[in-house]
């Protein structure tokens, strides 16, 4: 088979291979110990390696390198010793067989040997070679997967086996399954991997030893590639006590996307529901498929490649190419068609961008099939462009199913041309002519912006002449023309103030007619809502100290000019050609007086803000004089932002930034308000009219930074963390250096969160958001880096965590800008001081110039990858300190060691799990919620508490268990809501096993007295939680007394207690003793007399049931045995009556039965049986089935 290029060192395998062929250009070798008839002791030794792997794991016997003209020339004789030159080859083909091999070879031959004589380049030659065989993979691949399609017997008889070897529920849906090698230390052992919604499974019977292995996706701490002692590329998956390494020969990069792509849905519909939504294909995961799976990665990745919405998905990837006219060529790329968008990505990352809203495209059309056109379509939008896509796969469908969903597209959001936003292509006058031999027929139409279009040859002229004189009479009686003199012909680039119209759309987003106000706004909404601002803060308040400002207008001016020049060429709507130049137009700083318009077409909010008129206004109006948690904050927040601003010292930005703050909380609830929204508005508001910034914070929260402003800004956390394995991985010296990468991020942390708005000063900062909103998080990476490599050698030469800081610190406040209007960049922070020398500055156009040369080379492929990597350690991260705040209240109260109770704290949680991964969501069990308290984050419910009962509780009492697990859950439900948290679990469990005698018993009782009045039971839930937790109060009121038919049911329990004993039949015969006493000594106080005694019956029957209570299905035993025909006559229950000291002194009569309440338990055995039978239990439940003796072994 024909392998992706990859270099080979040959030095290091001369031992391994033998050369069969070679040519100018490719070698044909054989691995040794394969085709040997006796062989030597190293061709053995090799063989026998390969032989211990599986087909799919071992290394193929037969490889073809490709060799480039110009470095060493290889030996054809069968020791190959090499002979000078460099020993680097790339590997480009394998095969099992000699005929296999052959057939590549034949092919390189015939069709690629003759062909390279005439390169006289020999990188154009690898590199042409390379791209040959990577088209050969490709078209092998796709070949592949309508095979696996075509066989759907195979994935069926996967399926049974995997529900015979690991006995999971049906909801445990199989997704996939690779044939796959587990490493044990240095020992691989084959067998088959299982990829399920929930678990990694792998199994494998080998020499007659069976191994099974089961990881919840959830239990994952890392998940990585990597390397041991035999093989280059190996899966690592890391658990919190083990690493396993798993290795195949095929499909490596697909087994690693699947488990990424598992393992990142799982945790976050389990770990992280607080703020992250399903696609609607992985809502229900019984459902999930691994097409399902690699259209999720395809999806995130077009949205995050483009930021687009979420809700926005993925329809297709055509390979095609567009024409660009400032190239005057055809530019190979991909298109991408979703919902609402047709996008478009250069193969050449950075050449060409185009992002193409299906809201501003007016048509699709099919042109003529030529050989210089093959399969063109022509997109033409509203801004009078047009793009011309060629070599499109089945044409046809494509432009079909684009032209349905543009046609959904404008019925939702339908687009009207309204005279007012477009009165200079207005028709102003319609004339005939005089009628000539040259101009027969003709007439004038004129129009606003002076110009006028000749019509001749018109059949019936005057007919035609007066019907549309009347259609325009009627259409300016409709549409009145307001001829305003602001209004002329000057584009964006100019310096005068565009009108901007009260319309209900944005007909065109050219920068001169973008309309901002909704005209749904009524007079009576006028009259209730404050006036929004009319435009940029900036354009009103201008910051003190400014410099010369003719220098700056002529450095203003010349931007300007810049980009008026890139409009002409690459257009200036949102559908504009986004290419390597316009990023360097960007790195330079945006005009300000371009700066809020731009940054809307390049985060899109601009199509958000036309879709939806009148939406903002709403929210304001919806929002205005509420009062709760979050406008508190924000309230309290408005004077901290940006102070220092004339902008924000007044009523007027302050009023536009509660408006921006509050409405936002108001539509998306979820994230409501957190810190740095309030700083990041502000600056919007400085560029940007108060919609307009509204909409842009909606891109910056929900688009562009996902996840980061919500209750535990996971999403800062996680870049936070790629940060840093990017700072090991381009700035190794300095990562060398601050071994511990967490002391830089209490620094660099709020870099991402405020996009360096509160890191340096605001003129600088601004430059940043210009590099933000154009490419994205990359740019704050990348800026991240030039910073610290520009401090590296300070940072390394420091002493102290507090020395780096400072550092870091003085460079960033002293970065200034050269082309802003404020003053100078001057020191703010408290760690310079006056006899210091003074500081030297960076420009900010410097730097980002450096990050983007140095840095820029990160790809948003590799930054979403290293996202999902980073967000299972983060994401665990937060479960460990979960788990350590949980158990750090817990450990002072109770005398379980704390490895038990970690142990015992991972059962509880994966109780939880288990009910989340194959039951549907009950109202009494809700799902993690991290958003609660640490010790509110993971609760039980009974069913799942009689489980854990069952599991690790010393007092198993056969089929009388689940009785006492009931009636022990309901004690322990102080709130009575039907959950149990870790905390009254583990104290319940500290009693049975480390309690003393009394306390057992006083728990023991207090589990057969059934609820009184509600207050009375509340009270008393309330004490027993504190006997739990060893807080007894003096003064408590004591227990109610236990009737007969209470006592009778302790007995019972207690009878189940000694069952299987090795002391069973002396504790029969003590507790039979202590029960005939305890019957006297309630029967001597009954208060009336009794019928007669029944003290020797009441003995004799009490393994039998008790009748049976109505309204207490708690104190009912669902079956009884032979014995228990007999029922407990109810006259002689009367008033009679037995306390606990009665039954504690009675107890304590009897040595035996002493001895069994006071001899030391072992709680770790106990742990360690549920560990391996904890799943087991699960299953068996969920199938109705009796409990089988699985185990589940530990690799």
């Amino acid at each position: 088979m024909w392998l992706k290029p990859e270099e080979v060192l040959l030095k290091n395998a001369l031992k391994l291979w033998v050369t069969q062929k070679s040519s100018c250009y490719f070698i044909l070798q054989r691995r040794r110990g394969h085709g040997e008839g006796g062989g030597r002791l190293t061709g053995r030794l090799v063989g026998a390696l390969d032989a211990v792997l599986d087909s799919n794991a071992r290394v193929a016997p037969f490889r073809i390198l490709l060799q480039v003209p110009g470095s060493q020339v290889y030996s054809p004789i069968a020791c190959g010793e090499l002979l000078n030159g460099s020993d680097v080859y790339w590997a480009i083909a394998t095969g099992a067989t000699l005929e296999e091999i052959n057939q590549h070879w034949d092919w390189l031959e015939q069709n690629l040997l003759h062909t390279l004589s005439v390169f006289d380049n020999k990188d154009d030659m690898a590199s042409f070679v390379k791209g040959k065989v990577k088209a050969l993979i490709a078209e092998e691949t796709s070949s592949r997967l309508a095979e696996q399609e075509e066989e759907p017997e195979k994935f069926r008889e996967a399926l049974v086996k995997f529900e015979a070897r690991f006995n999971f529920p049906e909801a445990e849906k199989l997704v996939t399954y690779y044939s796959c090698c587990c490493w044990k230390g240095r020992v691989p052992r084959q067998g088959w991997l299982y990829l399920s919604i929930n678990h990694l499974c792998f199994y494998s019977f080998f020499l007659g030893k069976e191994l099974k292995l089961v990881i919840p996706w959830v239990d994952i701490q890392k998940l990585e590639r990597t390397s041991n002692v035999f093989l280059t590329d190996t899966i690592r998956i890391t658990t919190q006590n083990k690493e396993r390494d798993f290795s195949m020969f095929l499909n490596l990069d697909e087994v690693f996307k699947i488990m990424e792509q598992l393992a990142d849905v799982t945790l976050r519909r389990l770990l992280d529901n607080e703020v992250f939504d399903l696609d609607p294909d992985l809502q229900e995961p019984s459902q999930i498929t691994k097409r399902d799976l690699e259209a999720r990665a395809q999806n995130e990745f077009f949205r995050a490649y483009f930021r687009l919405p979420r809700k926005e998905k993925l329809h297709a990837v055509v390979d095609c190419s567009l024409w660009t006219p400032f190239s005057r060529c055809h530019t190979a790329g991909r298109m991408f068609t979703s919902d609402s968008y047709i996008c478009f990505a250069s193969r050449e990352e950075g050449c060409c961008n185009v992002v193409l809203p299906l809201r501003e495209v007016v048509s699709i059309e099919k042109m003529e099939d030529t050989s210089l056109l093959p399969s063109p379509i022509i997109v033409s939008i509203r801004s009078k462009m047009a793009f011309q896509f060629i070599e499109l796969k089945d044409r046809e469908t494509l432009v079909e199913t684009l032209l349905e969903r543009l046609k959904q597209v404008h019925a939702n959001h339908p687009v009207h041309y309204d005279t007012s936003t477009n009165e200079k292509d207005m028709v102003v006058s319609i004339e005939k002519m005089e009628d000539t031999s040259l101009l027969p027929s003709p007439i004038i139409v004129s129009i606003r912006s002076k110009m006028a279009f000749q019509f001749i040859e018109l059949k019936d002229r005057e007919t035609l002449v007066e019907t549309l004189l009347e259609r325009l009479k009627q259409v300016h009686a409709n549409h009145p023309v307001h001829y305003d003199t602001s209004t002329n012909d000057k584009d964006m680039a100019g310096h005068t103030s565009p009108v901007f119209y009260s319309t209900s759309i944005c007909s065109d987003h050219t920068f001169g007619v973008l309309e901002m106000v909704s005209c749904h706004s009524s007079k009576e909404r006028e009259d209730t809502i404050p006036p929004l601002h009319p435009g940029p803060l900036t354009a009103v308040f201008l910051p003190s100290g400014s410099q010369n400002p003719d220098s700056r207008l002529s450095r203003e001016q010349i931007k300007i000019s810049l980009w008026s020049d890139h409009f002409v060429e690459y257009g200036r709507t949102v559908c504009m050609f986004r290419t390597e130049k316009i990023r360097k137009l960007v790195a330079m700083g945006i005009p300000e007086s371009l700066r809020g318009r731009l940054w809307l077409l390049f985060s899109d909010a601009v199509t958000d803000l036309a879709s939806h008129p009148g939406y903002y206004g709403n929210l304001v109006e919806e929002s205005l004089g509420r009062c709760c948690l979050v406008t508190e904050e924000i309230e309290r927040d408005l004077h901290r932002s940006l102070p220092e601003h004339p902008a924000f010292q007044n009523e007027t930005g302050i009023a536009a930034l509660r408006r921006v703050l509050t409405a936002y909380a108001h539509r998306n609830p979820k994230i409501g308000y957190c810190q740095s929204m309030n700083i990041l508005t502000s600056v919007l508001l400085l560029y940007a009219k108060e919609e307009e910034a509204f909409w842009l914070l909606v891109a910056v929260c929900e688009r562009m930074l996902p996840d980061y402003f919500n209750h535990r800004v996971i999403g800062a956390q996680v870049d936070q963390s790629v940060f840093e394995e990017l700072i090991r991985e381009r700035l190794p010296e300095l990562a060398e250096h601050m071994n511990d990468l967490s002391a830089l991020a209490s620094v660099s942390l709020s870099w991402f969160l405020t996009l360096f708005l509160n890191i340096m000063p605001l003129e600088s900062a601004v430059n940043v958001v210009d590099c933000f909103f154009y490419d994205g998080i990359k740019a704050i990476f990348q800026l991240g880096l030039a910073v610290l490599e520009a401090n590296a050698e300070g940072l390394c030469g420091s002493k102290d965590d507090g020395q780096a800081l400072m550092i870091l610190s003085r460079f960033l406040d002293h970065v200034k800008n050269e082309d802003s209007a404020g003053p100078p960049a001057g020191s703010h922070h408290a760690f310079s001081s006056d006899d210091q020398e003074p500081y030297p500055a960076t420009d900010i156009a410097d730097l980002i110039r450096d990050s983007y040369e140095k840095f820029g080379d990160q790809s948003v492929e590799q930054i979403e990858h290293l996202r999902c990597k980073h967000r299972i350690r983060v994401l665990q991260g937060h479960e460990d300190t979960t788990k350590q705040n949980v158990l750090r209240v817990v450990i002072p109260e109770v005398s379980l060691l704390p490895e038990d109770l970690e142990e015992l704290y991972d059962l509880f949680k994966r109780e939880h799990l288990m009910s989340c991964y194959w039951e549907p969501p009950r109202p009494a069990a809700p799902r993690h919620d991290p958003s609660r308290p640490y010790a509110e984050q993971y609760r039980i419910d009974a069913r799942q508490f009689a489980h854990l009962f069952q599991l690790v509780s010393p007092w198993t009492c056969g089929a009388h268990t689940e009785i006492l697990a009931e009636r022990t859950f309901r004690l322990l439900d102080e709130n009575a809501d039907q959950l149990l948290e870790f905390k009254a679990f583990v104290g319940c469990l500290d009693i049975m096993y480390n309690g003393e005698m009394n306390e057992k018993i006083k728990l023991l009782y207090r589990l057969h007295i059934p609820p009184g009045d509600t207050v009375d039971y509340q009270k008393q839930l309330k004490q027993m939680i504190k006997d739990l937790a060893k807080e007894k109060d003096k003064t408590e009121k004591e227990l109610p007394k236990m009737s007969q038919r209470e006592f009778i049911q302790l007995c019972k329990t207690l009878y189940s207690m000694f069952h299987e004993d090795p002391e069973e039949n002396d504790l029969y015969q003590a507790i039979a003793t202590v029960t005939t006493l305890l019957l006297q000594i309630g029967e001597v106080g009954q208060r009336s007399s009794s019928s007669g005694s029944c003290s020797q019956e009441c003995a004799e029957e009490l393994p039998r049931s008790a009748p049976s209570l109505e309204q207490d299905s708690v104190f009912v035993d669902p079956g009884k045995t032979p014995q228990d025909s007999r029922a407990f006559p109810e006259s002689a229950e009367g008033d009679w009556t037995v306390s606990l000291e009665h039954i504690l002194a009675s107890l304590l009569t009897e040595q035996s039965l002493v001895n069994f309440f006071e001899k030391p338990l072992d709680i770790k055995s106990k742990l360690e049986n549920a560990k391996i039978n904890q799943y087991s239990l699960k299953t068996s439940e969920m199938s109705h089935q009796p409990q089988p003796e699985l185990k589940l072994s530990n690799l």
